[in-house]
């Protein structure tokens, strides 16, 4: 009996960074330039990526809406994260996708770990449940200076209610991710955000090049492109900043 072979599993790239780090643009320029590559990409957000995730991203985003107490304000960035891998994240890789994830876990310690003092063991054992261990294969770290992206936002027709946060707050969720980021080189490559739109895209095309050498060789031994057809595979790409 002949088995019918599966596509290799795919690609889960998540663009981390402070606020107005321009990492949402760089995951629509490189979605773009994935695909005129022949890649199937599933470009996707936290908080959010699916109906019920984006009725939560709505709350913690809230300008008016009541104080949020940290560990309430994770507990709901969980549930969403639970909900996205579920419906997107999981089923995509599995048919052999590149994911793009705007903000993920690391967003979960640098905010509400580093910055809103929750501990980060507590942290990383409830997102092991939320996420089923997925871990992502690169996360790219947008960096600049942080009064140059809280200027950036400000100036922005529409803010939210991180956007409302003390000078502090921004600048220890910066070290967060740079702290994560030395801690896990292997995976998390920084990427310097100030320079021009080229040259960012420039340098995040030559941070992915090497894993898509290693999915090209993958997929070389398997079947066509994946097709995938589910509704939640067109979500939003432009997320929290």
């Amino acid at each position: 009996m002949t088995q019918r072979r599966q596509h290799p599993r795919g690609l889960f790239i998540t663009l981390e960074g402070i606020e107005g780090c321009g990492k949402s643009t760089q995951a629509k320029l490189l979605g773009e330039f994935l695909r005129s590559e022949g890649y199937v990409t599933v470009e996707t957000r936290e908080p959010g990526g699916t109906p019920l995730a984006e009725k939560v991203r709505s709350v913690l985003l809230d300008r008016a809406s009541e104080p949020i107490a940290p560990e309430t304000e994770a507990f709901l960035i969980f549930a969403a994260r639970r909900q996205h891998v579920m419906q997107v994240i999981e089923p995509a890789l599995t048919k052999g996708a590149i994911v793009l994830c705007d903000r993920f876990s690391d967003s979960t310690l640098a905010y509400q770990g580093y910055a809103r003092g929750l501990d980060l063991a507590m942290l990383r054992s409830l997102n092991r449940i939320a996420t089923l261990a997925i871990i992502p294969d690169l996360t790219l770290v947008f960096d600049l200076p942080v009064a140059t992206g809280l200027a950036r936002r400000r100036s922005a027709p529409i803010q939210n209610r991180l956007d409302r946060e003390s000078l502090q707050f921004h600048r220890k969720v910066r070290a967060g991710f740079l702290d994560l980021a030395k801690r896990h080189p292997g995976r998390m490559k920084v990427v310097a955000a100030g320079a021009a739109l080229e040259r960012v895209a420039r340098a995040v095309a030559q941070a992915v090049a090497p894993m898509l050498s290693k999915h090209r060789r993958g997929a070389a031994e398997d079947s066509p492109s994946p097709r995938i057809s589910s509704p939640h595979f067109s979500q939003a790409r432009h997320a929290l900043r």
